[in-house]
């Protein structure tokens, strides 16, 4: 595949790449890294590209993190964050908050709750467990603690009214989903956490430039992020970031071509 990149592609260093996981650099519930990309962010990273996965599932498949040897990772949309090895901050629901985040009106919703070492599930009667519930080894949403609760995901076909009153009861709460491409799927997350504020968090932890920041993505819960940074890439064709990104990768497959000739690009700078 042959890739015309943009003219105003940052190639400075230093440089830091945010990438979302689900349609962006993996495909949809993947596991694994395209061989492609994944000799591309090796050659970014050998250019001194620092890499970071911001994603809104709790875990990143072990196989990406082994391929891609992250400088950070923020799960749960952001709440979150590590530098390295280390914790660098984490986002709870308050008490209050977690009550009216599941004062739902939502008949037969599936309900789980993420903490950082397990998930707690509520299904209706009738309703197996998804294979990844069982294979995180899900406990009943009744077992669940009151403290260091990190999101709470909502699967339902009226779940974007409940998000409409969600949001105008607990503006502060960080709400993603419930539309397109996600529209029977809704995520709520403590105040501040969104990928748009973990994205600047890891810039600072790695002495990035925010001036530096790359990011991208491929659905809403990336809005906040790509308008945080300074270069933004849409993955895919969501009318929704269309506005918000500086260039576009046609879909998720092409993005290996495409970081092979960003990092051409580094290279011949150097």
């Amino acid at each position: 595949m042959t890739v015309t990149l943009p003219a105003d592609l940052p190639v400075t260093p230093p440089l830091l790449m945010a990438f979302d996981l689900d349609g962006t650099l993996i495909p949809d519930a993947g596991r694994e890294v395209q061989p492609d990309a994944a000799q591309a962010l090796a050659r970014l990273r050998a250019l001194g590209v620092k890499l970071a996965i911001i994603t809104g599932r709790d875990t990143p498949p072990s196989q990406v993190l082994r391929v891609m040897q992250p400088d950070a990772v923020a799960t749960n949309n952001g709440g979150r964050i590590t530098v390295g090895a280390d914790l660098h901050a984490e986002a709870r629901f308050s008490d209050a908050d977690l009550e009216a985040t599941l004062a739902h009106e939502l008949d037969g919703a599936r309900v789980v709750l993420f903490t950082a070492d397990g998930l707690y599930v509520d299904l209706p009667p009738g309703v197996e467990p998804e294979p990844w519930m069982v294979l995180r080894q899900f406990r009943p949403l009744a077992d669940a603690p009151r403290e260091g609760i990190l999101k709470v995901g909502y699967y339902h076909p009226q779940v974007a009214a409940f998000a409409g009153r969600l949001r105008a009861t607990h503006p502060h709460l960080v709400l993603t989903g419930a539309q397109d491409p996600y529209p029977h799927f809704l995520t709520v997350t403590p105040q501040g956490a969104h990928k748009g504020a973990a994205l600047t968090l890891i810039a600072d932890a790695l002495n990035v430039p925010h001036t530096q920041t790359v990011a991208f993505g491929d659905s809403d819960n990336d809005e906040a992020m790509l308008d945080v940074a300074a270069y933004a890439v849409q993955v895919g064709s969501l009318p929704l970031l269309t506005p918000h990104a500086n260039t576009r990768v046609p879909q998720q497959a092409d993005l290996g071509a495409f970081l092979h000739a960003w990092a051409d690009r580094l290279a011949a700078t150097r």
